[in-house]
């Protein structure tokens, strides 16, 4: 069986645990924090179940997928892995430091892929000794419901490493699409300046966050409005990737909402803080 450690634990950390462990891989998923290791197992239990319900998973595969799961709080734990997928909070800093501990963690043959949304794979790549390994896997959010993988390729990765990360989607019946590094990345370069400017709508009083969702479904056929999406993501997630981009791109053009600037500022994240663009009470 091959195995998988996935580092961190949050949203999409539990997600990308959650799917490789449905399709066969021993998942070893690692957070420095013990609640958030049992946040998140209850998480997957929750989400499996509700596949169970659809008829998209039997109740002896969801089984199967729970016990290939295991947690640790050690990195350490994952030793031995044939991937590892760094999927902690979207900080420069944070990442930097997990992928310095990963060189040496992973072996020769270790693939060191980042999820990361918008931070650059080569300078992750200058954190390990062997940066021909590095390569970022940018799943979607929800991550056992969105089919899109973006393979960023970095200046060093190794074609093999681009090749066997390519199949390694595949066989989780995803759709790889490989990307050159560069800030946001295509997912986040095209959508982040669309919630952007969907938050300036509102700041300038164009529209109210209902009304601009509103048009965007069902005008454009968006499934979700970009400020609903906005408060899935998360603001605070949404302003650091406006920030990469503002510095990597260009300062004016990618310049965040003051808006959203000042919810952040104010503890308003969205969904995970109960309170963004609109109320949770989940």
């Amino acid at each position: 069986m091959s195995r998988v450690a996935v580092v961190g634990a949050g949203t999409m950390g539990n997600g990308i645990a959650h799917v490789f462990a449905q399709y066969g891989w021993h998942t070893i998923l690692v957070d420095v924090s013990r609640d958030q290791l049992n946040r998140a197992i209850g998480t997957i239990k929750d989400n499996s179940e509700r596949q169970v319900k659809k008829g998209a998973l039997s109740e002896d595969a969801r089984q199967d997928l729970l016990d290939r799961i295991t947690i640790d709080t050690s990195l350490e734990a994952a030793q031995g892995a044939e991937l590892i997928v760094e999927a902690a909070t979207e900080s420069p800093d944070i990442k930097f430091r997990i992928f310095g501990n990963l060189s040496r963690i992973g072996g020769q043959g270790t693939i060191l892929a980042s999820n990361t949304s918008s931070i650059s794979i080569n300078d992750l790549a200058k954190h390990i000794d062997r940066p021909e390994n590095v390569i970022g896997m940018h799943f979607m959010n929800p991550v056992p419901v969105m089919n899109l993988v973006e393979v960023i390729r970095g200046k060093k990765t190794a074609g093999w490493v681009v090749d066997r990360t390519v199949e390694i989607a595949k066989s989780l019946g995803k759709h790889p699409v490989i990307v050159q590094d560069s800030p946001g990345f295509v997912s986040n370069r095209v959508l982040m300046p669309m919630i952007n400017e969907a938050i300036y709508c509102v700041q300038d009083g164009v529209a109210d966050a209902e009304g601009v969702d509103a048009i965007m479904k069902l005008g454009m056929k968006h499934p979700l409005g970009p400020l609903a999406l906005a408060d899935l993501i998360g603001l605070d997630v949404c302003l650091s990737i406006m920030k990469v981009l503002q510095e990597g791109l260009d300062k004016h053009k990618y310049r965040p909402a003051p808006l959203l600037e000042k919810m952040v500022a104010e503890g308003k994240m969205g969904r995970k803080s109960g309170q963004g663009f609109y109320a949770y009470r989940d």
